[in-house]
């Protein structure tokens, strides 16, 4: 290390401005004489760009090539468009089908906005042609209220008229809401065919009535609800008709 003093000389870079002496009389005259002057920063180099790698476009219903050139900037028009796709086009540029698939030649630089807008409008697109998920099926509690309500949307699927209370009133008086309930002491229970399920329905009713959609097991509650207020709904306007055995 260089020992410390007071009046040590500064040192001066090349690149200072040195100093020449002129001698004008007895007075000194100082002249500033530029000397190395600094290397002038050298231009940034331009960085190449890569060549953009061509794109493509799949033809959708209401395209046109006109429409595509314009929303794509395909250089050229649609002339050029045309021209790069004449072997997937034919010989009829006004003729284009959906799902051809076009070369749409070295794309531009595209402005982000325009690019972002092309993204939202394709994913759009797939979007509106997946196919709408089926709505979720309802749910029914399983006890007599969830019978009947499932009951009653069914009937109303197929214009059969009644009521909840109408059901209701007739459940609790045939079989007080025990869909195994069954009739083997009565005149129908005689001949063979006896009454069974919420409504206290015979077989040959239950078959001649059934309602499509619903079990073909007579002990159904929902199938035996709907094929009865069928039944009534033939026999005597709706099942809020029926007061008594039917």
């Amino acid at each position: 290390m260089p020992a410390k003093g007071k009046h040590r000389r500064a040192k001066f870079s090349p690149l200072h401005r040195s100093i020449a002496f002129a001698g004008t009389g007895g007075a000194v005259l100082v002249l500033p004489v530029l000397g190395a002057t600094a290397a002038a920063a050298a231009p940034a180099g331009t960085v190449a760009k890569p060549a953009a790698a061509p794109t493509t476009y799949v033809v959708t219903a209401g395209d046109s090539l006109a429409k595509i050139a314009q929303e794509h900037s395909v250089s050229g028009g649609w002339e050029s468009l045309y021209e790069n796709n004449r072997d997937v086009l034919g010989d009829n540029p006004g003729l284009i089908r959906p799902g051809l698939k076009l070369t749409l030649g070295t794309a531009h630089t595209a402005e982000p906005r325009q690019a972002a807008e092309r993204a939202d409008r394709s994913e759009r697109d797939s979007a509106s042609a997946q196919p709408a998920a089926a709505p979720a099926k309802k749910a029914y509690a399983d006890n007599l209220d969830g019978w009947i309500r499932e009951s009653l949307d069914i009937m109303a699927q197929h214009g059969i008229p009644g009521t909840y209370e109408g059901i209701h009133r007739n459940v609790m008086r045939e079989s007080s809401g025990n869909p195994l309930a069954i009739n083997n002491w009565d005149v129908n229970a005689a001949a063979g065919t006896p009454s069974k399920g919420l409504l206290q329905v015979i077989a040959p009713t239950f078959t001649a009535y059934h309602v499509p959609g619903t079990s073909l097991d007579s002990y159904d509650p929902v199938a035996n609800i709907t094929a009865a207020c069928n039944y009534a709904a033939d026999r005597y306007g709706s099942i809020d008709n029926v007061n008594g055995p039917y």
